[in-house]
């Protein structure tokens, strides 16, 4: 994909959707931050429907730990790998308590060593929270930047780094999200929508199906 396409693809974006946001549901910093955890292989609807009740009782590191692991997981149990999940919000909430006032740090070396945060976690986090320009890669824009043609990797941090390079810095701030609802709704896994895809003129997927004369634009 030429730099030219990589532009007009995210002012494309921009126009269709100029404030995107995660669908992940939070209250402050810190339930953002246990709503990615627990987003990890799980999908933000699933999160979704078990964290409000969880956030009412428990929306700060002091709260989560006086709830305790035992009844967090009663709450997250929907989730997949729960127990797992639950042992590192319990351990991230004390570690916040005693190193950072109870705060969510805004670096990424600091929010990498909480127990249950790697890379693309924190990314999040930064984005969305601190509105620092960072591109979380999960499996939505791997797949979107890979078959578009966008930034190819074979890896999530090449395709991390191939994006920071190739992606305007004007558009940094909000990638993340238009590049995940991309994945998320129109280029999907197993049946991309690609004769409705406004990006259909500049993607370079080989086996894209072609735009039909009543959609085409």
């Amino acid at each position: 994909m030429t730099a030219s396409a990589v532009n007009t693809m995210f002012h494309r974006f921009s126009t269709q959707n100029p404030a995107p946001h995660t669908e992940l549901q939070s209250v402050n910093r810190y339930t953002l931050l246990v709503a990615v955890v627990l987003s990890a292989q799980s999908t933000d609807v699933g999160v979704n429907k078990a964290t409000p009740p969880l956030f009412a009782v428990a929306d700060t590191p002091e709260k989560m730990l006086r709830l305790g692991e035992r009844r967090l997981r009663h709450y997250i149990k929907t989730i997949g790998l729960y127990n797992t999940k639950a042992k590192n919000i319990i351990k991230l909430s004390r570690i916040l308590i005693a190193e950072h006032g109870g705060q969510i740090p805004p670096t990424r070396e600091s929010l990498e060593a909480l127990p249950g945060v790697g890379r693309k976690t924190a990314n999040v986090v930064l984005n969305c929270a601190f509105g620092v320009p960072t591109i979380a890669v999960d499996t939505h824009i791997f797949r979107v930047s890979n078959r578009t043609g966008l930034a190819p990797g074979t890896t999530p941090l090449a395709v991390e780094q191939g994006l920071e390079t190739r992606i305007p810095q004007r558009w940094h701030r909000h990638a993340h999200h238009w590049l995940i609802l991309h994945g998320r709704y129109v280029c999907k896994a197993r049946k991309p929508a690609c004769p409705t895809c406004m990006l259909h003129d500049l993607c370079t997927f080989q086996d894209k199906a072609p735009v039909s004369p009543r959609t085409a634009r």
